[in-house]
């Protein structure tokens, strides 16, 4: 993962500035996390890196290939952070679907985190992918396939091969 440090939009930079430190630590890292799944999901293209709402917002504006994805802390909640997803999308229904098990929900538009928690990075990884690639798999029609190779969460129970 090539490390992104620098944040070019001064806007933006003044909003992590302003972050008490244990938040800033946490939603660079789900900003980091977001640079590296568009460089490596084809389609994506270059991100644009905005403030929406007064949240770090990334868009994927040269390919139209997906849905905004936001990032702020909650600040109702003291060491609360969350990624925002548009909440007229299938993609958090998709995620609850995918992960119920391994992350908190923020009814349809966000996932819900702890700065004392671990994040599910793998899993997230595939939520971020989906929704820079919304539009895109929408367009080609391939949404729900694709949401189908994805790894289901466990049952708990092992399944039993039949003939």
């Amino acid at each position: 993962m090539t490390k992104r440090n620098k944040i070019d939009n001064p806007e933006v930079a003044a909003v992590f500035d302003a972050y008490p430190k244990a938040i800033n630590t946490k939603l660079m890292f789900l900003r980091q996390l977001i640079f590296d799944v568009a460089s490596r999901t084809d389609g994506v293209g270059e991100l644009e890196e905005t403030l929406k709402w007064g949240q770090p917002s990334y868009l994927t504006a040269q390919t139209q290939s997906g849905s905004l994805v936001r990032i702020d802390q909650i600040k109702t909640q003291a060491g609360k952070y969350a990624m925002y997803f548009h909440c007229q999308t299938t993609l958090v229904d998709t995620f609850k679907e995918l992960f119920r098990d391994q992350f908190v929900f923020g009814g349809n538009r966000s996932i819900i985190f702890s700065t004392k928690d671990k994040v599910p990075v793998d899993e997230l990884r595939q939520c971020i992918s989906l929704a820079l690639t919304y539009h895109l798999n929408k367009k080609r029609g391939t949404r729900r396939r694709q949401s189908k190779h994805l790894p289901r969460r466990s049952s708990g129970r092992a399944k039993v091969a039949r003939p």
